[in-house]
C-alpha cells in the first residue's frame, strides 16, 4: 500500500521493504507521551534541534503496520538512508502535525 499524501501519509524504506507513515490521533498520542509536546517538537525541528531518537521515535509511532519490525530498525533506516532521505517523510508528518489533514 503507497502513502497518501492527502491524509498526512508519508513512506519510508526499512528493511528493504517501502512502510507507510500514518499520523493517526493514535499514533500522534503516543508519540507525545514518549517525546513531550508535538508543538515543541516541531519547534525544535525547526532550529535544527530535532534529535535522530525523536525522528525515529515519531517515525516508529506513525508506522501504519509494525509486523516484523523493531525500534532498532527504524533507527537503522534512518541513519542508512541518512539525514537527507528521512527529512521528506518527517516534512511531511510535521505539516499534518501543524496544519492537519
Amino acid at each position: 500500500m503507497s502513502a497518501n499524501p492527502l491524509r498526512g501519509e508519508a513512506s519510508i524504506r526499512i528493511a528493504g521493504e517501502v512502510r507507510t507513515l500514518r499520523p493517526s490521533f493514535a499514533a500522534l498520542v503516543a508519540a507525545e507521551e514518549e517525546l513531550g509536546p508535538l508543538f515543541a517538537l516541531v519547534e525544535r525541528a525547526s532550529e535544527g534541534q530535532l534529535r535522530l531518537a525523536e525522528i525515529a521515535t515519531l517515525f516508529w509511532h506513525c508506522l501504519q503496520s509494525r509486523d516484523g519490525l523493531t525500534r532498532d530498525a527504524v533507527g537503522e533506516a534512518v541513519v542508512s538512508g541518512g539525514l537527507a532521505s528521512a527529512t521528506e517523510p518527517l516534512r511531511a508528518l510535521l505539516a499534518s502535525i501543524l496544519q492537519g489533514r
